[in-house]
């Protein structure tokens, strides 16, 4: 090692000249590195998407779902079928284990939905596979709003969708609100009884008028001719023109008895933006895009549509994942630029001004080198490479406070600059690596984090180990070449270090005493962890953070009309129209609600906050606008907020299926009841249909048969009364998609009275329906949920302020002891996360240990001091709960699971450089006390300097502060410090604890059993 640190000092000029290098090609990267919110996740689900317009629930179950279900489930590594079948669609969702190749499952997927194909209803819509991946969600959702008419904003919306697209950038726009088009041809149902139309040949004509005829060419001899017969419907003029009975010589066409319009088909619900009819555009970007870049493009292109819109049109930007990114970035800068002040002012105040612009300059190094890599492997800037470099902050300065400290005392003895460098860097290179390599040990194994959230935080791992090694290069190579240059020799002088008689004394008397000393700190230990038991503030998966937007989700019950629906929207929106803390409010009524919602939501607000600085906290908004909304009969608010990190939806999720429907109904009302009488269970819900009418027409085959009808004929004929019948579809030049053509029986015809007025056209002349159609009502059924081939009933909820998942789940288990008889209970949702990643990080954490015990024994050749190293981590954790208990912060099984691995490679770190400087010592002939006593006076300042150095950088976090130096300006309890609270805090208590143990109890447990006096490697 001192060959490679010796070549660096005394070839300074290249060494610097590639510093310099590093420096710039890193600042390049940063500007060049994608910047996203969230990394690029292959989730590892896909659903293959069925419809069929008008099939009830039972018969999607029946004819969809069930042989698509018996297909797939042969698929290989399937982990989970989910599916659902609902009033015209159904779908069936796979989860795959963790570790599959995306493309191979696309293309087993797709084969097994190929030969699924044919055992399915000829009518269907062809079945569609779909990825889902993080990278293509929207990045940004533009609101279009105004006084104008649906069919106007539509236009607008899809115009701008178009001008957006040609961004390059940009991956797609969704427009939502969007509605499909339709050519609806009306006819008088008096008309079509009159005229004796037969729909089988109505359809039939239109089918063989509506034909595109590959003519050919005809070559004469003396030229080629291309031959066309125009035969595709391409306008109004042409379905006009259509005929649709024929009698002898006479033609009927539809201009003779229909009027016909180019419209949409039925609202399936409406949208409004700050009371005004609006749609929403959702852009997604490209994968590996600048996210930043895209959004400001985008943007740019909006200013400029702005004054070519129609008067009163108001764009509004509901969600925007630039400003989340760019507010990480600015908080990663701001504390990079802390870390940099505090050390150069400890360093100052310590060392001097030329050792503490050197060590301040590896900080940036570092950053900048480990950046540079990242972007040559790949990565793009997210928010958890984001997070790590925040993490890691602490880290890099810790090898080269260590090295600079030694090279310090060198100096202070006389030695020349670049012998007191190359001394120091040499003698302290293999503890520097030894604790690096045990802190990258700590980190590798997040690396085969298995699932989603494994996904998301392999990334986190990998930027850490990343920049270590970075550091580790400033620390032993470039930070020594630097401190060569100087040209004067600092003349003989003791190095003074505040507060080291008082150490001094302090520890000489516990060496006095070590047994007791141990004694003493498991005490303390203990009563931290009874302490701890008691005061705790509960356990949660990813952190709360103040939201930028919420949702509130309208509950209500009934055969409600979609426009009926709407009313009750607008009711609830009208109240909440006044609040100031409001800076867009997004409404959406739905006919049927998603899989997502609980069957019975009727729509949804969408409300964008001001500034966090500007309002109150969610929490007592939500109260507000519950408060406002409480004497509106007959709906219940759901106020969801807006979800960070991996997790999302409800906490709590209990999955009920079993052989009898009955006794899984009525467990899921035993459930229902027991989480009611417990509370805190709030919001809660299950998927179970809401109760309801539909109408029957049940077809006597027989009698039909008799009269020369059947049961298509009589589906024809009820069509023209809802949705319209289907005859044929065009593409007109300003459509992007096929549109459909329909007849239907004009709006006040379309009623339940009018299903039994029907006529058929017949052998036997026009034939009432009712001759042989009997008509009722029975019990509606909604969408049905299907978990692994089984009807499955899902409860979900909220978990109430004030309460802890796990301890809400624990006394539900003892509330409900048994279920009735062949009723099986699944507990899935956060739960099984929480349950999932802590496994995990508990087995992380043991390969961790092994790893680093392995290296410890490789750099001390001593069991007893490797113990000892390790102790450390383990007496720690008394520490990271003493942090979370000062700062009132719950145990988070991600954020402070993460802080107690990194406080691991931390804590380390000053042990082992203590246990080398104590082996040196005996080594060189001192008796047990002597060398723990002046170990423990030689480390003090390095110990100490590193660890406040990495606390004082960690305490705006703890504190919720946010210090921007540029500015200048301070942010208190901003929402993106929340982020880093709880992992902040467990670092900082646990590094502060760790600290005092290393500078007195470790020197006492070396002098318990102090070994042989053989000098370590190094």
């Amino acid at each position: 090692m001192r060959g490679l640190i010796s070549a660096a000092v005394y070839r300074s000029r290249a060494t610097l000249m590639a510093f310099v290098f590093l420096l710039l090609g890193g600042y390049g990267a940063y500007q060049a590195i994608p910047k996203e919110a969230n990394p690029d996740v292959t989730i590892p689900m896909m659903y293959v998407s069925m419809g069929l317009e008008g099939i009830s629930p039972e018969d999607a179950e029946r004819l969809l779902v069930r042989p698509m279900e018996q297909e797939l489930r042969t698929l290989a590594g399937v982990k989970k079928m989910t599916s659902t079948a609902g009033e015209g669609h159904a779908s069936v969702m796979l989860e795959f284990d963790a570790g599959f190749d995306p493309k191979q499952a696309l293309q087993d997927v797709r084969e097994k939905v190929d030969s699924t194909r044919s055992k399915l209803p000829q009518e269907v819509d062809e079945p569609v596979v779909h990825e889902i991946n993080v990278s293509l969600f929207p990045v940004l959702s533009v609101a279009l709003s105004g006084p104008l008419s649906e069919a106007e904003l539509v236009m607008i919306a899809r115009r701008l969708k178009d001008e957006i697209e040609g961004i390059a950038e940009v991956l797609e726009v969704d427009i939502g609100g969007d509605r499909e088009d339709v050519l609806e041809i009306l006819v008088d149902p008096q008309v079509l009884d009159s005229y004796g139309i037969d729909y089988t040949q109505l359809f039939n004509l239109v089918s063989r008028n509506n034909r595109l005829v590959a003519a050919g060419s005809l070559d004469t001899g003396a030229g080629r001719l291309a031959i066309k017969v125009p035969g595709i419907i391409e306008n109004l003029d042409d379905v006009m023109g259509m005929p649709i009975k024929v009698d002898g010589d006479k033609v009927v066409t539809f201009g003779d008895v229909a009027t016909l319009r180019r419209t949409f088909k039925d609202p399936a619900g409406f949208a409004r933006i700050n009371d005004q009819p609006g749609v929403v555009l959702e852009v997604s970007k490209r994968a590996g895009a600048n996210i930043i870049d895209t959004i400001e493009q985008v943007k740019k292109l909006l200013a400029e549509a702005v004054p070519l819109l129609p008067d009163g049109v108001a764009i509004d930007y509901i969600m925007d994942q630039s400003t989340q990114v760019e507010s990480m970035l600015s908080d990663l800068l701001n504390n990079v630029l802390t870390a940099v002040v505090l050390v150069l002012i400890l360093i100052l105040l310590t060392m001097g001004l030329r050792s503490a612009v050197m060590v301040g300059l590896t900080i940036p190094g570092a950053f900048l080198s480990g950046i540079l890599i990242i972007w040559a492997i790949g990565f793009t800037m997210n928010i958890i490479v984001l997070f790590a470099l925040i993490l890691v902050a602490g880290m890099l300065v810790d090898g080269a406070i260590v090295v600079s400290e030694l090279a310090d005392r060198n100096l202070h003895e006389g030695q020349p600059p670049k012998q007191a460098w190359i001394n120091a860097a040499d003698r302290m290179s293999w503890p520097v690596i030894a604790s690096t390599i045990t802190t990258l040990a700590v980190f590798a194994p997040l690396l085969f984090w298995p699932g989603v959230v494994g996904e998301f935080m392999k990334y986190l791992p990998a930027t850490v180990i990343i920049c270590l090694l970075a550091s580790l290069a400033m620390a032993l190579v470039f930070l020594p070449t630097m401190g060569g240059l100087t040209r004067q020799q600092a003349a003989k002088t003791p190095v003074k270090v505040l507060g080291l008689t008082q150490y001094r004394a302090l520890l000489s008397r516990l060496l006095q005493r070590p047994g007791l000393t141990l004694i003493g700190t498991l005490v303390i230990i203990g009563l931290v962890y009874a302490g701890y038991a008691r005061f705790n503030h509960g356990v949660e998966f990813f952190p709360s953070i103040e939201p930028d937007s919420a949702q509130l989700q309208v509950r209500a019950r009934g055969d409600l009309s979609v426009y009926e629906k709407d009313t009750i929207l607008q009711e609830v929106e009208q109240r909440l129209q006044s609040l100031t803390e409001v800076k867009a409010l997004y409404a959406r009524s739905f006919a049927l609600a998603d899989n997502q919602m609980g069957s019975d939501v009727i729509g949804v607000l969408q409300f964008q906050f001001v500034d966090w600085h500007q309002r109150r906290p969610a929490n007592a908004i939500k109260d507000t606008m519950l408060a406002l909304t409480a004497d509106i009969p007959g709906i219940i608010l759901d106020f969801r907020q807006q979800q960070m990190g991996p997790g999302g939806g409800k906490p709590v999720e209990l999955r009920l299926n079993g052989q009898s429907e009955a006794s899984v109904t009525q467990a899921t009302e035993l459930l229902r009841g027991a989480m009611a009488e417990l509370g805190g269970f709030i919001d809660i819900e299950d998927d179970r249909s809401l109760p309801g009418i539909e109408w029957r027409l049940t077809v006597d085959r027989e009698a039909a048969a008799r009269l020369g009808a059947d049961v298509l004929s009589v589906g024809n004929a009820v069509q023209l009364v809802t949705n319209g019948l289907k005859l044929a579809s065009y593409r007109p030049e300003d459509a992007t998609d096929e549109v459909d053509i329909r007849v239907r029986v004009p709006a006040n015809f379309r009623s339940v009275d009018q299903l039994s007025r029907l006529t058929l056209n017949t052998q036997r002349g026009q034939v009432p329906l009712s001759h042989f159609v009997t008509l009722s009502s029975a019990p509606k059924v909604g969408t049905l949920h299907r978990v692994d081939g089984k009807r499955t009933i899902t409860i979900k909820a909220d978990i109430g302020e004030g309460y802890r998942l796990d301890e809400r789940l624990s006394a539900l288990r003892e509330q409900v002891t048994s279920l009735p008889e062949g009723v099986n209970l699944v507990v899935a949702g956060e739960d099984a996360d929480q349950r999932e990643a802590g496994q995990f990080l508990i087995s992380a954490f043991a390969v961790a240990i092994l790893m680093m015990t392995l290296i410890l024994v490789t750099q001390f050749n001593s069991l007893y001091q490797t113990a000892l190293v390790l102790s450390a981590i383990v007496f720690s954790t008394a520490g990271v709960l003493i942090g979370l208990l000062l700062n009132g912060q719950s145990f988070g099984i991600v954020m402070v699971g993460m802080g107690i691995i990194a406080l691991a490679g931390i804590v380390v770190n000053n042990n082992i450089v203590l246990i080398d400087t104590f082996n040196q010592l005996r080594a060189d002939g001192m008796t047990p006390t002597e060398a723990a006593l002046e170990t423990g006076c030689l480390r003090l300042r390095p110990v100490l300097l590193t660890a406040i150095t990495t606390v004082l950088g960690l305490m705006p976090m703890v504190l919720g502060v946010n210090v921007d130096l540029l500015g200048p300006s301070l942010g208190i309890g901003a929402p993106s410090t929340q982020w880093w609270t709880q992992l902040s805090s467990a670092i900082a208590g646990g590094l502060t604890f760790a600290t005092l143990l290393t500078l007195l109890l470790t020197p006492c447990m070396l002098v318990l059993r102090p070994g042989r006096a053989v000098k370590s490697k190094g």
